[in-house]
């Protein structure tokens, strides 16, 4: 790896959306994206670092790829900026979500103390890693969002892989992600949310997390789990009588 290739600029989601994604939870939203056809939006291995964050943003990506002689040599980390895995970093804006497909690998650090500095300091949202992480006394004082595998006192590349793309599709926790696509993660997990799906995610989910106030209002007073969860057919007359005294959302 001699030279940087052009890197793909991301298409970021309006704030408006971004914003009504921020009032629903990953659980609600995966749900949601089931009915639509997507079976499994979430990503298993990364889990939550920093209990009671919640992101949601517009992904970056890093591809990591197994170390091969005639396609690495850390000894060209000599330069700097042949270090992909500072350039996911430099196309950073506020908001962002950087999302690394780092193989599961256990035994190096994608990023320490001093690149996470750098990200917070970029107005980053969090950082979603299939792997893990280095520097962690330090790392943890940011207060990043943080969803990994774990930790490491290895460098990134000291071991078995080494960063190869920024912005293109990657696996992460057996999720395809495609640059912009838009990152929820909260206390449950990470999930992906295709821009596409984006405006049918929140219409579904704010209707679906209104009835589940009105039912949690029925379960406590002691009424029927059959007939308020999920919300029976027969008891949809009682719903948009109650709707009628707590408006949905917009």
């Amino acid at each position: 790896m001699t030279s940087i290739p052009p890197i793909a600029k991301i298409q970021r989601p309006s704030k408006e959306v971004i914003n009504a994604l921020k009032d629903i939870g990953t659980a609600t939203a995966a749900g949601s994206l089931s009915h639509m056809g997507f079976r499994n939006p979430h990503m298993l291995g990364p889990v939550p670092q920093t209990k009671g964050k919640s992101i949601v943003g517009p992904a970056l990506t890093l591809q990591f790829m197994p170390q091969r002689p005639d396609l690495f040599s850390e000894g060209e980390y000599a330069n700097p900026e042949t270090q992909l895995h500072r350039h996911v970093l430099y196309q950073v804006e506020e908001g962002d979500v950087v999302v690394v497909d780092a193989r599961g690998d256990m035994s190096s650090g994608v990023f320490g103390d001093m690149m996470s500095t750098y990200f917070r300091g970029r107005g980053g949202a969090g950082i979603v890693i299939d792997g893990v992480m280095r520097d962690r006394p330090n790392v943890e004082k940011l207060d990043l969002a943080l969803w990994l595998r774990g930790w490491t006192p290895n460098y990134h590349v000291q071991v078995s892989i080494y960063p190869s793309a920024v912005n293109v599709p990657i696996a992460c926790g057996g999720v395809t992600v495609i640059p912009g696509d838009i990152i929820m993660a909260d206390d449950d997990g990470v999930i992906v949310v295709p821009q596409s799906m984006a405006a049918k995610v929140i219409a579904d989910s704010q209707e679906h997390a209104e009835w589940e106030v009105f039912s949690r209002e029925k379960l406590m007073a002691g009424e029927s789990l059959q007939r308020y969860y999920p919300l029976h057919e027969d008891a949809r007359g009682e719903y948009d009588e109650w709707r009628k005294s707590h408006p949905l959302k917009k």
